[in-house]
């Protein structure tokens, strides 16, 4: 016998509570593993918040308000899952300190004196009362994805998935470029060296390749700074990688055997990491701009850091969207997600990178770094590193000033200066190509000046 009209209805209704009531233990289940708890709880609670809000909600309002969080959840576990296994990963995380996306420096242990000198940032800065420094976070913001009516307030997880991957991806590469920056000096200074590469030289791009000896000298350069040996931790772009795949047995090894992961393993003292969007270096030495392009003679570097003396902190992410009700053309909804992250030093005598030499041609060439020195009025020294295709001389030293040649390195040294202020200039010369020289200029001003 057919079923009546009441039991039709009847029927219908039965089925729409049961569709009803799966959804609600989907999205609440979904939410809750979002948010770390059981899914259990999550479906108990948001069909709890049905039954009470249900009737007085216009329909498909909790559904799209819950589906927006679903998507910023998502997101947040990506952007977390995409940490693991870099050489972010394992950073000291400060997260916790983090209010309205801002963080106070003096918690985390920075010294403000070493954030104040350091151009990494064009960043809102505060000074308060108590010598503490807020600081924004860096905001990272994805551009818009339309997204048709039907595929934002049906749970289309093939969707949510695509979506979630690739916006993800996006503030995560923008992430590790600008932490890479950031742990980058931005010239060569006592406390802050930038080396350059000592390899033959690339036919095709003038690049002076890195060899093994130039890692020991990152290591050297850490040891002076008196940063500790433990957990050192070395970035290599993707020129240095090949250029030691190429002259290193030993690590070309290591490189086969953990490749699919970003970290190479740990040689020379350091735990060595893989990553190619690390920041450009000028000829002259000079840090370039995130996102900057290259021009001749410009490569990208590589760059170790002291852990401990790092460290990241993760804001707020927020899901943006407009509904297709506002876009009768094309009836489509768009939507992209705001999130907020840093990673800075905590102190800026941690860390050093070494960024490739340049020969312009094959006729040979020579540079100095610096090009200017400066000796403290009550005496001492200052390294200067020589980039040279071949040997080289170095000329007289001017009056009153002391210099030694050893390798690629250049020491000017001078005795306290009780006279008037002092100056000069030191030629190096190609051997091969007397034509090739390379300038620096050298003062001492008097004591008490």
């Amino acid at each position: 016998m057919e079923p009546d009209k009441k039991t039709k209805t009847m029927s219908k209704k039965i089925s729409m509570l049961l569709a009803a009531v799966l959804f609600n233990c989907m999205t609440g289940g979904l939410l809750a593993m979002a948010a770390g708890v059981s899914p259990a709880v999550g479906a108990a609670g948001m069909n709890a918040v049905a039954v009470l809000f249900g009737g007085s909600m216009p329909q498909g309002v909790l559904r799209a308000g819950v589906y927006k969080e679903i998507w910023t959840g998502e997101l947040v576990k990506a952007l977390r899952g995409l940490l693991e296994g870099t050489w972010l990963d394992g950073i000291p995380d400060s997260s916790s300190l983090v209010n309205n996306d801002i963080i106070h420096l003096v918690e985390v242990g920075v010294d403000p004196e070493v954030l104040i000198n350091n151009t990494t940032y064009p960043i809102p800065l505060q000074a308060l009362d108590d010598a503490d420094i807020a600081i924004e976070l860096d905001k990272f913001q994805t551009k818009v994805t339309p997204i048709t009516d039907d595929e934002l307030y049906a749970i289309s997880y093939d969707k949510m998935s695509r979506v979630k991957e690739s916006h993800s991806n996006a503030i995560n590469d923008a992430k590790f470029a600008k932490a890479a920056h950031a742990l980058c000096p931005t010239e060569n200074t006592d406390t802050t060296p930038v080396l350059v590469t000592t390899g033959e030289r690339d036919a095709d791009t003038g690049r002076l390749r890195l060899v093994p000896g130039d890692i020991v000298r990152l290591k050297a350069a850490l040891d002076k700074l008196r940063v500790p040996a433990d957990k050192r931790r070395l970035v290599l772009c993707s020129d240095h990688v090949n250029d030691l795949l190429m002259a290193d047995q030993k690590f070309k090894e290591q490189y086969n055997l953990n490749q699919t992961d970003g970290r190479i393993g740990r040689l020379y003292g350091f735990d060595i990491y893989e990553f190619g969007n690390t920041p450009l270096y000028t000829v002259a030495g000079k840090k370039k701009a995130v996102g900057a392009l290259a021009e001749d003679g410009e490569f990208q570097c590589s760059f170790a850091f002291y852990v401990p003396r790092v460290f990241k902190a993760t804001g707020s992410t927020k899901m943006y969207y407009s509904e297709a009700s506002t876009d009768p053309e094309y009836q489509r909804n768009k939507i992209n997600f705001r999130h907020y992250f840093i990673c800075m030093f905590k102190k800026a005598d941690a860390g050093v990178a070494i960024r490739s030499g340049y020969q312009a041609s094959s006729d040979g060439s020579i540079t100095a770094d610096p090009t200017t020195v400066t000796i403290p009025a009550e005496g001492g020294s200052k390294d200067v590193t020589v980039t040279a295709s071949g040997a080289y001389t170095v000329g007289a030293a001017p009056e009153g000033f002391n210099v030694s040649k050893k390798g690629n390195t250049v020491t000017i040294s001078a005795e306290a200066n009780d006279g008037e202020q002092k100056s000069g200039t030191l030629t190096l010369t190609l051997q091969s190509n007397n034509g090739k020289t390379a300038q620096i200029t050298i003062t001492q001003p008097k004591q008490g000046a």
